[in-house]
């Protein structure tokens, strides 16, 4: 998939068509109940990122996000607010080529009926058409994390691209939620989603070093303030060491700008840079996070954020 463009009057006509506003509830935007087979991993074989005439060197972006218990603020926001800023920042911007972008809806696989949904990579405004196909289950909750790793098993064992297989290049995969991940995938786990036999369970280690091997990964925590939120984020920097960071709820906002400052800075840019080429009020929301984020080599690091 991935052919077509993305404009700004796709994104107009889409929102006066669906009545969407900045009024809209999760359940205006995501009408489903169920989650829908097209979308379901274990009927997916394969997700493909191909080079097109409209994407001559197609670049695949994973934004995978956390629908349990409480979490429709989020989705809400990436279907009125964050996708479509990302993709046009990027367009504008270009720290990569031709995005495609993917959205996945996680749940936490040892609970939820349908603890992960993906839509197809796209190019235009599909993209979003498919994001609000997603079924927020709202499960989850109260055994210690949810199954941010069951995006990073299915972009490793069931996605291919172009960017990678013809150029050697690597796509962009975020995870974002507000909860720590379950330590590893069990084979029973893996059966039941995905349908495949694997001789021994998947550990978190395991699963982000295949997953590197075509993409850079990257966690973005909601602190929301509630107790456990900032040893939470300790967790996931130990993970993900660099490749970790946070945003506030209340900043939630600001979210679009955050994912593009952080590819553009894993694509080369300095940080600094990054920033100063955005909104400044937003800037300033996402400096923190940006310094968390240390993708340059250990001699090259210097961490400094500076306006």
């Amino acid at each position: 998939m991935g052919r077509g463009s993305y404009t700004a009057g796709d994104w107009a006509a889409l929102r006066s068509s669906r009545s969407f506003s900045e009024k809209s509830t999760e359940r205006q935007l995501f009408a489903q109940t169920a989650a829908h087979s097209r979308y379901s991993v274990n009927t997916i074989p394969v997700r493909e990122s191909r080079d097109s005439e409209d994407s001559p060197e197609a670049t695949p972006v994973i934004i995978g996000f956390d629908v349990t218990a409480s979490m429709g603020y989020l989705a809400r926001e990436l279907a009125l607010n964050a996708v479509n800023k990302t993709v046009m920042s990027l367009l504008d911007e270009k720290p990569i080529s031709n995005p495609q972008l993917l959205c996945a809806a996680i749940g936490d696989c040892k609970s939820d009926a349908s603890p992960l949904q993906v839509t197809q990579f796209e190019a235009d405004i599909r993209i979003i058409r498919q994001l609000t196909e997603l079924y927020l289950e709202g499960g989850g909750g109260g055994n210690g994390g949810e199954s941010y790793n069951l995006l990073w098993y299915f972009a490793a064992r069931h996605t291919a691209a172009d960017c990678f297989e013809k150029r050697g290049g690597k796509g962009f995969l975020f995870t974002i939620g507000d909860d720590l991940c379950h330590p590893r995938l069990e084979t029973a786990e893996i059966r039941r989603i995905f349908g495949d036999e694997v001789p021994y369970a998947q550990g978190n280690a395991e699963l982000l070093r295949l997953v590197r091997e075509k993409y850079h990964v990257f966690h973005i925590h909601i602190d929301t303030g509630a107790a456990g939120s900032k040893k939470a984020l300790a967790d996931w920097r130990e993970l993900m060491p660099g490749c970790a960071t946070e945003i506030h709820k209340k900043d939630i906002g600001c979210l679009a700008q955050l994912i593009t400052a952080i590819i553009s800075v894993a694509a080369g840019t300095p940080p600094n840079a990054a920033l100063k080429s955005m909104d400044q009020n937003a800037a300033e929301v996402i400096a923190r996070s940006i310094a968390l984020i240390d993708v340059r080599p250990a001699a090259k690091k210097k961490n400094i954020i500076s306006f």
